[in-house]
């Protein structure tokens, strides 16, 4: 299943939500591709919503922390909404999981981009 990702505005953050599978090849190119395209626009606060991607392989991984070291260096915040079982486990793995914000609730995790 290819990658799909749509996004809304939710005040001064973006919201990314995307479904399929993040993997070598489109899906992660999809992935670079709309976050480097937020930060063009200067949108730095991005939460990407993660309910609807049931894998992620190494270069998807690799490219959420690309995509999290360039929200950075444009002094944003990059923070994952709605893990699935299968892509907690993966980050928890890998101990990426405590370098991500993490969040289950979207109004909890849109609070904290102002906080």
């Amino acid at each position: 299943m290819a990658l799909h990702a749509t996004h809304r505005d939710a005040g001064d953050v973006m919201v990314v939500d995307f479904s399929g599978r993040i993997t070598l090849g489109e899906g992660s190119a999809l992935m670079r591709k709309t976050i480097r395209g937020l930060l063009e626009d200067q949108r730095t606060k991005i939460l990407l919503n993660l309910a609807d991607v049931d894998y992620i392989d190494s270069s998807g991984i690799g490219e959420l922390v690309s995509g999290f070291t360039a929200v950075k260096n444009r002094g944003g915040d990059l923070k994952l909404l709605h893990l699935t079982k299968k892509v907690r486990d993966l980050l928890q793995i890998t101990k990426l999981y405590t370098v991500f914000d993490v969040f289950s609730d979207e109004q909890t995790a849109l609070r904290t981009f102002n906080s």
